[in-house]
């Protein structure tokens, strides 16, 4: 039997980003693989920050939380990973009986154990099964959100309507926007303090050769050693699209360029297949809100558990990670 990796189709209000299966370059993916990030073969270089380590998420502005399963509503066989997330949300509830949870947030909120699509399928049984309460509610001027909550909470209502403008404060376009470039503007601030110098912006050539064969663009250039990088990066919630994902690294290709992800977050089998194709995901975990937000982002860290903050700068302990792998790959000739 074959073994996909499924993906999330995101609803906004005015468009529709339907994103299909995939299997890459050799990579099995499936619902079935073991969910914990795995960054590297060697575990004394973890991809990931560890003074980072959280189960709070940041915000997003994906706000129509549906299931990432193309063949969501289908019956499956048993998953032995949808049962144990299955276990750990059961128990979630019954100790936040009088509390709401919206999906994206209960996604991130477990991310540490589980894909955030084992999440959806085992809230999803959960609330087939009659153990928690699933509610959809209008998100104004973005889309909708869905709350879960245990079945007796009865005052759900008003704490939901608490949580919609907060979440409506941060998916504000402006602001998922100004989310999008102070994440590139940190990381441009701080790769060149280890040796990582900018070659391009928003790269669709590079030494003469052309990128043809879709409107996307790379991030960024950068370059040490001699070794060019192209680079993408993600200050959101969710993961980056597999689809997008597959384009970025075949982009890389083609101009010649070592493919590095700089993410807030991904599964293992994203960053797998990366690495793959010779190339490093740097997690960094924590959405990183503009300079003069801080305020904001200690708010929703807060009152929603996200793991949203406003550094002035990148920890050095996190581009250390990158410099150490390059600096290995230079050895070893790779």
């Amino acid at each position: 039997m074959k073994h996909v990796l499924t993906y999330a189709s995101v609803l906004k209000k005015g468009s529709h980003d339907e994103v299909g299966s995939f299997v890459f370059a050799g990579v099995l993916s499936s619902r079935h693989e073991k969910p914990d990030p795995e960054p590297d073969s060697e575990p004394e270089e973890p991809d990931h920050e560890p003074d980072l380590e959280t189960n709070e998420p940041e915000p997003y502005s994906e706000i129509s939380d549906w299931p990432e399963d193309p063949d969501f509503g289908r019956v499956h066989p048993p998953d032995s990973f949808v049962d144990a997330a299955k276990v750990d949300l059961r128990g979630f509830f019954v100790k936040e009986s009088e509390s709401v949870f919206y999906q994206r947030q209960l996604q991130v909120i477990f991310e540490q154990k589980y894909f955030h699509w084992i999440t959806v399928r085992a809230l999803e049984e959960l609330v087939q099964e009659g153990a928690i309460a699933r509610e959809v509610l209008p998100l104004p001027d973005t889309g909708i959100i869905t709350f879960y909550r245990a079945i007796r909470y009865r005052y759900w209502k008003r704490d939901a309507d608490e949580v919609v403008k907060l979440v409506c404060r941060f998916s504000e376009s402006s602001f998922t926007y100004a989310l999008g470039a102070h994440g590139e503007t940190m990381f441009d601030a701080v790769l060149p303090t280890i040796g990582f110098m900018p070659k391009g912006r928003k790269v669709r050539s590079f030494r003469g050769v052309d990128w043809t064969e879709s409107n996307h663009d790379l991030d960024r250039v950068f370059e040490r050693d001699g070794v060019p990088y192209g680079v993408e990066i993600k200050n959101t919630l969710s993961y980056i699209e597999r689809r997008e994902l597959e384009i970025k690294v075949r982009m890389c290709q083609r101009l010649a360029l070592k493919p590095l992800f700089i993410l807030r977050f991904a599964p293992k089998s994203y960053v797998q297949f990366v690495k793959e194709n010779g190339g490093f995901t740097l997690i960094f975990k924590y959405q990183l809100y503009p300079f003069g937000q801080k305020a904001f982002a200690d708010e929703v860290r807060a009152r929603l558990r996200l793991p949203t903050d406003s550094p002035a700068r990148i920890e050095d302990g996190t581009v250390k990670r990158l410099l150490d792998w390059h600096l290995r790959q230079v050895k070893r000739g790779g």
